[in-house]
């Protein structure tokens, strides 16, 4: 039974008004010493909220997720994790049955400061066995969350403590490493932000960040195939598909970091449109500034972590995407043969006999999947999906927009809708004189000297003789 008795926030893109929750039987967690174990179901992201106490540090921005709550207790902050299965909202009409933590997949954000002591409750609501690994922090072996390594699993069931310093800031993972296989697969993983004891110290005005994560759910059902490891269907961020990704939405002007993680199987190159950046951050520490390098692409190695820093100076609607094309579509079927030039005009006819829906799919490309409704399983969404300003956009899995605007509030996260781009700085149709290409043996003329061009051409070419 779920009640609505600690109400810590509401999403700000399309979860309005979903209220985090605890449930009756957490709530007795405080005759037992436990804080509570806050809970939520929304899908939107959750606006962050600045510390009221303590060291101050601008809060991360956790893309369609959340930050865990904590307390201090005799100096320590305590904060309370609950391992159980949950039902996650890829996009809106599709939903998958996964593991995670305190209602979502990916699991919420901790945060905390350098030097902060940590304890953290991790109770187990799985029908297995489970430990939590802190990838990247530096703690003690017993902490490390290794089953039968470094200490035991969690029963089900049974509530464990982990408890350590935070002797470096910088940005983590967590995740299970008992049968991590089954348990990872389900998306039990979350991230781990420490910021560092200095407020000042590489400080932005917003923060975001996002895991990258995959499944393979096939059309129509919900749960994840657990034993897949190289043919996954479903690539995504906190366990979000594009369209159901929410903008990154900052103010022009302002200093931006974007933190990612990467818990799949396969590397990630993250692209990020109208704006080239400086990596400042892996999972092993900070990058010096005078050693940080430019970018407009980041590869995300597996189990890792890349952040980068820019200056948003341009305005206007900037996708950020993985540049692996087919990590950018949904529901992606590997066995389908390529139709492309086939006149399938005949078998459609027949097939329309039976089916009178059925479309013939891929004989011009496969855009038509972004701009028309398809036949498609219930709980599936189309390989290629989105609406923009000027039509489809013909986009799945990892692909979000980076949204610069004048003006937008600190505290301000929803989305300011597409950009108007002025006339004439937008694509049109040229309706004026086109010029004829122009042909090689053309091209060759004009050299002062042709001998290096010629010296290279094959005997017997046209372009030679000409010259």
């Amino acid at each position: 039974m779920m009640n609505r008795r600690q109400l810590l926030g509401s999403g700000v893109a399309g979860a309005a008004g979903a209220a985090m929750m605890t449930t009756e039987a957490w709530s007795q967690t405080a005759n037992r010493s436990l804080p509570e174990a806050a809970l939520t179901r929304a899908a939107g992201t959750q606006t962050p909220t600045a510390p009221s106490t303590g060291p101050d540090y601008n809060p991360v921005v956790t893309l369609n997720g959340w930050t865990l709550p904590w307390r201090m207790k005799d100096g320590v902050k305590e904060f309370h994790l609950v391992a159980e299965p949950v039902e996650r909202e890829l996009t809106e009409g599709t939903v998958a049955h996964l593991w995670g933590y305190n209602g979502t997949s990916t699991g919420p954000t901790i945060e905390a400061v350098e030097g902060d002591r940590v304890r953290i409750f991790v109770t187990n609501r799985l029908p297995e066995p489970t430990t939590v690994h802190w990838h990247g922090l530096i703690i003690p072996s017993g902490m490390d969350g290794v089953h039968g390594l470094s200490g035991p699993a969690i029963p089900t069931g049974k509530t464990y403590a982990y408890e350590f310093d935070l002797i470096k800031s910088g940005t983590f993972m967590y995740h299970p490493h008992a049968d991590e296989m089954t348990q990872m697969a389900m998306g039990m993983m979350g991230m781990f932000v420490v910021h560092p004891k200095d407020p000042s110290f590489r400080r932005v005005d917003r923060d975001f960040l996002f895991m990258l994560n995959a499944f393979d759910i096939d059309p129509g059902t919900y749960v994840p195939r657990i034993m897949e490891m190289t043919d996954f269907n479903l690539w995504t961020w906190n366990s979000r598909i594009f369209p159901g990704i929410d903008p990154l939405v900052v103010s022009r002007g302002d200093d931006v970091r974007v933190r990612v993680g990467n818990l799949t199987m396969t590397n990630h190159p993250i692209h990020m449109h109208g704006y080239d950046f400086k990596v400042s951050c892996t999972d092993g520490g900070w990058v010096p500034p005078e050693a940080a390098w430019p970018e407009v692409s980041i590869d995300i190695p597996v189990g890792a972590m890349r952040a980068f820093d820019f200056k948003a100076e341009h305005l206007g609607d900037w996708a950020i995407h993985c540049h692996k094309s087919h990590h950018t579509m949904n529901a992606m079927g590997h066995e389908i043969p390529t139709f492309i030039g086939a006149d399938k005009t005949k078998v459609t006819q027949k097939i329309r006999r039976l089916q009178p829906e059925y479309m013939p799919m891929g004989t011009a490309g496969m855009a038509d999947m972004g701009e028309m409704e398809m036949p498609i399983p219930d709980n599936t969404t189309p390989m290629m999906n989105g609406w923009g300003k000027y039509g489809a956009i013909e986009m799945g899995g990892m692909f979000s927009v980076v949204k610069v605007r004048e003006g937008i509030a600190a505290n301000d996260y929803s989305d300011p809708g597409w950009y108007d781009s002025p006339p004439e700085t937008t694509v049109a149709e040229w309706t004026g004189e086109v010029p004829e290409p122009m042909q090689v043996a053309d091209a060759v003329t004009r050299y002062t000297d042709p001998a290096p061009l010629r010296e290279s051409l094959p005997a017997g070419n046209p372009a030679v003789e000409k010259s």
